[in-house]
C-alpha cells in the first residue's frame, strides 16, 4: 500500500523490539490500583479465627498518612486469558488470538510512544532525569510530556487492540463499563493500570471464549473512549495529532484519536429495487441516483471526495411524504445502486439502519447505540449509507414530555453528529433520514438536513397505470391499452418539469411571501432581491435562520452538479473510479454547470415549501389536540352540573 502525504510508516523491525516487554506484561506484574477497587480483593489466610495474618499499615510519617497503602497483585493476563474456559487444559484458538493481540497492540502502542518521544523534548528530557541533570525550570514541561505520552500510549493499544480482535466478533455482547484504573503518570504506569483493568473485567465478564473476546473488545473500546476525553484538555499532543502513521503488516492507520477500524462490508439480505421500479418521486429518484455515483468518487488514499471538496454533496437528506408513497422503496434502489457500484469497484459497502429497536430504557444505552450507528457509517475505510427510518418515533423532540430519556438521547447525539463543532464531510457517506410526519422531528435536528426529497409518489394518471402494471407482474392476459408503459417515468423529462414547478410557491403561506416581495422589488433577479425574498421568508417563519440558507446554497451547488455521471464511468472503475484524486476532480470540474437565477430561486422556494409545510402540519395538528381536549373539559363540565343539581 502507498502511503499518503501525512502518513509514516511505523516500521515492523522497531514493533518487534518491544515484544519482549509486551510479553512480559502478559506474564505478570505487580500493581496496586490507585483509582479503582479490587472487585474480588485478595484474602489473606489467618492464624486463627478471628485474628488476621497482617495488619494494616498505617503510616505516622507526616504527608504520607492519607497516601493509599494498598499492597500490590500480581496481574497474570496469560494465566487469566486461559482460565476463560474451565473445561480445557489446553489454550483454545480464540484465547491464543486474544493474547497475540494483546501483545502486538502492547509492541505497537510501546513503539508509538518511543516514537513521540524522539519527535518531542521528552527523549533528550528522560535521558537528563536519568543522569540527574533534568533543569528544575523544566520539570513542570517534564511532567506534562510525560501526561502526553501516557494518554498516547494508552490510545494507540485500546485502538490497535479493538482494530486486531474485530475481525473476532460474533454476536456476543458484554456491557464491560468504563475504566476506572486509568493513570497518566507515564507510558508505563499506564499499561500497567490500563492491564490492571482489563484483568479486572475478564475475572468478572469472560466466561467463556465468546465472552472473552467481546469482554476485551468492550475494554478496548472503553480505554480509547477515556483517552480521547482526557486528551482533549492536555497539551504536546500535536506530535501525535497531526500526522499519521501506517502499519503495513496489519494494514493499520493510527491518525490521533480517530478510532482505527477494519473496512468490511455489511450483508445485505434486502430487497433492492431498480430505478424503473420506482414510480413518481422523480426528483427524490433522481437525486438519490445522483448521490450513488457521487459517494462512489470517494478517494480512499486522499480520503476525500471531490465533490465534497467542490460543494455538490449531499451529507444528510430528509425524505419526508404520506404513508404509502415510498419511502422503503427509495432506500432500496439507493443501497441497492450503491452496493452494484460497490462489488463492481471491489469497494467495501457497509449499509445500516437505525430504528426504533436502538432505544434502550437503561440510561445512556441508546446514545450509545446512536454513536456506535454513527461511527460505522462515517468509517473513512468504507462507502456508507446510513438510514433512519421513522425518525418521528426515534429522536425526540427537545422538551418535549412524551420523549423517553433514551429519544432525548438520540437527538442529542445526531444534531452532534450531522452538524456539530467536530463534523468533518469526507463524501464516503452518507445519512438518510425518513418520516410520515416530519413536523414531529425536532426543529433543529430537521434543519441539520442538508437536501430535502418529497416522496410523494405516484401522481399523474400516467404513473398510476404505470404503478398498476409493475405491481400486476406479467402473470395474466389484461391488456395495457392506450398507453406508452414508464414513458412517464423518463428521469431527466420528469425532473425538469418537477423543478420548473418550484419557479412559484406551492405553499400558501410562501406565495403570500412571493407576491408582498415581488410587488416591493420586482422580478428576483439579483442577489439583494433574493435576500430581500429570504428576508420576507424570516419574518414570516422564525424558524428560516442562517443554518436554511446554508442548506439551499448547499442544494444550489448539488443542482450545478447536475450531471450524471456516465454508467461507464462505474462499469469499468478504470475509466473514473481508479484514477488518482486530481484527476477525478478534474473529470468533475469539467462537467459542473453554472449557476443561474432560476436554480436559486427554485432551490429557495423548495426548502422553503418544505418548512411552511411541516409548520402548518405541526400548528393543525397541536390546534386539533387543544379543540378536542377543550371538547372533553366542556362535556366533563357539562356532566358534573347534571349530576350536582
Amino acid at each position: 500500500m502507498s502511503l499518503t502525504s501525512d502518513q509514516m510508516e511505523l516500521r515492523e523491525e522497531t514493533i518487534r523490539a518491544h515484544y519482549p516487554a509486551a510479553t512480559a506484561l502478559l506474564d505478570g506484574f505487580d500493581h496496586a490500583p490507585r483509582v479503582a477497587q479490587a472487585r474480588t480483593p485478595a484474602r489473606a489466610e489467618e492464624r486463627s479465627p478471628g485474628i488476621p495474618a497482617a495488619r494494616r499499615f498505617r503510616s505516622t510519617t507526616p504527608g504520607l498518612v492519607t497516601r493509599r497503602t494498598t499492597r500490590p497483585d500480581g496481574v497474570h493476563l496469560r494465566e487469566r486469558i486461559e482460565a476463560a474456559d474451565d473445561g480445557d487444559t489446553l489454550v483454545s484458538p480464540l484465547q491464543a488470538t486474544v493474547e497475540q493481540a494483546i501483545r502486538r497492540a502492547l509492541a505497537i502502542a510501546l513503539a508509538m510512544g518511543e516514537g513521540y518521544g524522539e519527535r518531542t523534548p521528552l527523549g533528550d528530557l528522560k535521558r537528563a532525569n536519568l543522569a540527574g541533570d533534568l533543569p528544575v525550570a523544566r520539570k513542570g514541561e517534564f511532567t506534562e510530556l510525560l501526561t502526553a505520552e501516557a494518554l498516547v500510549v494508552s490510545h494507540v493499544f485500546g485502538n490497535a487492540l479493538a482494530y486486531l480482535l474485530s475481525p473476532h466478533l460474533g454476536a456476543t455482547s458484554v456491557e464491560v463499563g468504563e475504566v476506572e484504573e486509568f493513570l497518566t503518570d507515564n507510558a508505563q504506569v499506564a499499561l500497567h493500570g490500563a492491564l490492571w483493568d482489563l484483568d479486572q473485567k475478564l475475572e468478572q465478564f469472560a466466561g467463556d471464549d465468546a465472552q472473552l473476546i467481546a469482554t476485551t473488545a468492550g475494554f478496548a473500546e472503553q480505554l480509547m473512549a477515556k483517552a480521547a476525553a482526557r486528551a482533549q484538555g492536555a497539551g504536546h499532543l500535536g506530535p501525535f495529532t497531526g500526522a499519521a502513521w501506517h502499519v503495513e503488516a496489519d494494514d493499520l492507520t493510527l491518525r490521533g484519536f480517530t478510532p482505527a477500524a477494519k473496512a468490511r462490508s455489511t450483508k445485505l439480505t434486502m430487497t433492492f429495487k431498480k430505478p424503473n421500479e420506482v414510480v413518481g418521486n422523480h426528483i427524490a429518484k433522481y437525486q438519490a441516483m445522483k448521490l450513488a455515483k457521487m459517494l462512489m468518487a470517494y478517494d480512499f488514499e486522499r480520503r476525500l471526495n471531490p465533490f465534497a471538496e467542490l460543494g455538490g454533496f449531499i451529507f444528510t437528506f430528509m425524505g419526508d411524504g404520506k404513508p404509502g408513497t415510498g419511502k422503503t422503496t427509495l432506500i432500496q434502489m439507493m443501497a441497492g445502486l450503491i452496493d452494484e457500484y460497490c462489488r463492481n469497484a471491489g469497494y467495501p459497502f457497509r449499509y445500516q439502519n437505525f430504528g426504533i429497536d436502538n432505544i434502550d430504557s437503561y440510561q445512556g444505552k441508546s446514545g450509545q447505540n446512536a454513536k456506535a450507528f454513527v461511527q460505522s457509517v462515517l468509517d473513512p475505510g468504507v462507502i456508507g449509507f446510513g438510514t433512519i427510518d421513522d425518525i418521528d418515533q426515534i429522536a425526540g423532540k427537545r422538551g418535549d414530555r412524551q420523549s423517553s430519556a433514551g429519544q432525548q438521547e438520540v437527538t442529542a447525539v445526531f444534531m452532534e453528529a450531522f452538524a456539530g463543532a467536530n463534523t468533518v464531510v469526507r463524501g464516503n457517506c452518507t445519512f438518510g433520514m425518513f418520516s410520515n410526519y416530519p413536523e414531529n422531528v425536532d426543529d433543529a435536528l430537521r434543519q441539520r438536513a442538508g437536501a430535502r426529497f418529497l416522496v410523494d409518489g405516484p401522481q399523474t394518471r400516467e404513473d398510476y397505470i404505470d404503478i398498476l402494471a409493475l405491481l400486476l407482474g406479467k402473470r395474466h392476459d389484461i391488456p395495457l391499452g392506450a398507453h406508452d408503459l414508464y414513458a412517464a417515468q423518463e428521469i431527466k423529462r420528469a425532473v425538469a418539469a418537477s423543478f420548473a414547478a418550484h419557479g412559484r410557491p406551492q405553499e400558501a403561506g410562501l406565495a403570500q411571501v412571493w407576491e408582498r416581495v415581488g410587488a416591493q422589488v420586482g422580478p428576483l433577479d439579483t442577489i439583494a432581491k433574493l435576500g430581500t425574498y429570504l428576508k420576507g421568508i424570516q419574518e414570516a417563519d422564525e424558524r428560516f435562520t442562517g443554518r436554511a440558507i446554508k442548506n439551499i446554497t448547499d442544494a444550489v451547488k448539488v443542482r450545478a452538479m447536475d450531471f450524471e455521471l456516465p454508467d461507464e464511468w462505474m462499469e469499468n472503475p478504470d475509466l473514473f473510479l481508479f484514477r488518482d484524486y486530481d484527476a477525478k476532480l478534474a473529470m468533475i470540474e469539467e462537467l459542473r454547470q453554472p449557476i443561474t437565477v432560476e436554480m436559486v430561486v427554485q432551490e429557495i422556494n423548495r426548502y422553503a415549501d418544505s418548512e411552511f409545510r411541516y409548520a402548518d402540519k405541526s400548528d393543525e395538528v397541536a390546534i386539533d389536540g387543544m379543540v378536542r381536549e377543550m371538547g372533553r373539559m366542556e362535556e366533563a363540565k357539562k356532566r358534573y352540573l347534571e349530576g350536582k343539581g
